[in-house]
């Protein structure tokens, strides 16, 4: 596991299939709890109707929380995606940006979840944004967590 956010933050800019939307991530806190990504529009990432690519716009946040979580829980636990969805609410033109956090209530829901039971599946709401803070797409995510044995 890379534990430096730094490096992390550039290997994943450098990541071919990142490389290949146009995904950045802007910035990875040291306490791994955000992540911040965009995206401008390239004609290499846009549809027919020359708006973001529906694609682009999951994997801007396709991994983050999982493996924000694999760090913030670290080596005792395992964490998978388990699910996810998206609704498109507008098109998306120009640069989009989403901002993933992970709070002191969402690691205490794990936690509390893990002393009843053997798994949990925590469901988040993460919003991509256009340039004017408009909500242009809803990505939900479903994680699966468990202790290691």
């Amino acid at each position: 596991m890379i534990t430096s956010p730094r490096l992390f933050r550039f290997i994943l800019n450098v990541y071919p299939p990142y490389l290949g939307t146009g995904v950045w991530i802007d910035r990875i806190s040291e306490d791994w709890r955000e992540v911040d990504v965009s995206m401008k529009l390239h004609w290499y990432n846009r549809n027919a109707m020359k708006t973001h690519f529906g694609g682009s716009l999951y994997s801007m946040v396709d991994p983050h929380l999982m493996l924000m979580l694999m760090q913030i829980l670290g080596r005792g636990y395992i964490v998978w995606d388990k699910a996810a969805g998206i609704d498109f609410l507008k098109p998306g033109r120009g640069r989009v940006a989403a901002q993933l956090r992970i709070t002191d209530d969402m690691l205490a829901e794990i936690h509390a979840g893990l002393t009843r039971k053997k798994k949990v599946t925590p469901h988040y709401a993460i919003d991509i944004l256009d340039e004017s803070a408009e909500v242009v797409a809803r990505i939900r995510k479903t994680l699966y967590v468990r202790r290691r044995e």
